[in-house]
């Protein structure tokens, strides 16, 4: 729980730098530090074609499992499948968690990194199914890349062409720029990316979506109004100011980002904490995400809503912090004028599952408290089928979902 008792500190006023507070170093990822003293609770969510929900995490025993719900009963879930996977190691803790994506003809596919030898290095493994998820196929790596370097954080998604995108933090580009004294002279790392037309067949080859991304965030994904997909993630601009980049998954050489965040933090570190990205019904997008706005003399943190227009800028005059400022790890859902913003609100031991709903597109919200309980938790996950919305908390003794009620 770094960032949340950082911010905690912050509030209080105490004298401590906003980078020693509210992030780790970008070298070091807290996940890969302290994840083995915590179960490994991080599991992807995703509903299937015949409306059951499906969960991918670990077990106790650090085996890949899936388990389902009926759409009936979105809480009584059935017996844990393990899935083979070689032996893989697998990364499960906060947003470095297995997902698991459906598209077209019965294809289904789990990805997963596999953290290697070397620190902070990983492969961005995946199992396909073409059965709907009864079976699947053995592991096999994403990326044309095989080098022993960061290749971790994916996001996968099918698009309405039944197009498997995949996307993930890389740094084959760190590894070839020059080294100034023991560093090397490239900031940050890279968002690369690869489409399947053939629910992971195949892949084609490793496209570059951005330099200079954050190295250790989630990478959002969203449709546009024309069925393309869009991604938002914690980018690098200037010297080292952790807002937000946007891009289209298009053909186009080199790729357009926009910047889609002002808070203009200047910190040389990652706070492991991406953003969420849904289409509004005027073909832009709302998006949450954290950060540090500087107002004034003061460090202002908090997770944020914004709406975004069609090509990701910011539409300034939206942006406001959720109402929780122990808030932490939002996500977004939206069906048509319906909008979710589900996160997770720590106070010492106890956790609390909130909810911001809208039914008028975002111009107004109002909270709701989901859950609470003690002890180890996941960040919540939302899913959708439809306008069907749920948010689904796991936590050592099982899964709780919650049907989002506007």
């Amino acid at each position: 729980m770094v960032i949340r008792h950082c911010r905690l500190l912050a509030l209080l006023g105490l004298a401590l730098s906003a980078a020693q507070l509210l992030a780790q170093p970008a070298h070091k990822p807290a996940h890969q530090a302290s994840h083995q003293a915590r179960p490994q609770l991080a599991s992807g969510v995703a509903f299937g074609p015949d409306g059951r929900l499906w969960l991918a995490g670990l077990n106790e025993q650090g085996h890949l499992f899936v388990q389902t719900a009926p759409a009936a009963n979105l809480n009584k879930w059935g017996t844990p499948r393990v899935i083979a996977t070689g032996g893989d190691a697998i990364s499960a803790d906060g947003e470095n968690r297995p997902k698991l994506a459906f598209g077209p003809q019965g294809w289904a596919v789990i990805s997963y990194t596999q953290p290697l030898a070397k620190p902070y290095t990983g492969m961005i493994r995946m199992l396909r199914s073409s059965d709907g998820g009864q079976t699947f196929s053995p592991p096999f790596t994403v990326h044309a890349d095989r080098q022993e370097i960061t290749h971790r954080f994916e996001s996968i998604t099918f698009d309405a062409q039944g197009v498997l995108h995949t996307l993930w933090v890389d740094k084959r580009d760190m590894e070839l720029a020059p080294k100034v004294g023991k560093k090397s002279s490239y900031v940050g790392a890279a968002i690369y990316r690869n489409e399947s037309r053939d629910g992971g067949a195949s892949f084609g080859p490793d496209l570059k979506l951005a330099d200079h991304a954050c190295e250790c965030c989630r990478i959002a994904l969203a449709p546009g109004p024309d069925g393309v997909m869009r991604a938002l993630w914690r980018h690098v601009f200037g010297a080292n100011v952790r807002d937000h980049g946007f891009a289209v998954l298009s053909d186009a050489s080199p790729p357009t980002v926009t910047r889609a965040t002002w808070d203009d933090w200047h910190i040389d570190a990652c706070p492991h904490h991406g953003p969420g990205l849904a289409p509004t019904t005027d073909g832009g997008f709302h998006a949450v995400w954290f950060g540090m706005r500087r107002q004034g003399s003061d460090n202002t943190a908090a997770v944020r809503y914004a709406r975004l227009a069609p090509d990701g800028s910011p539409r300034l005059d939206t942006v406001r912090p959720l109402p929780d400022e122990l808030a932490e790890h939002g996500d977004v859902l939206a069906w048509g004028d319906r909008v979710a913003v589900v996160w997770r609100s720590v106070d010492g031991a106890r956790s609390t599952l909130k909810a911001w709903l809208s039914a008028d597109g975002g111009q107004t919200f109002r909270l709701a408290v989901l859950g609470s309980l003690s002890g180890d938790n996941d960040h919540p996950r939302l899913a959708q089928q439809g306008e069907r919305m749920v948010a689904v908390w796991r936590h050592p003794k099982g899964v709780q979902v919650y049907d989002i009620r506007f």
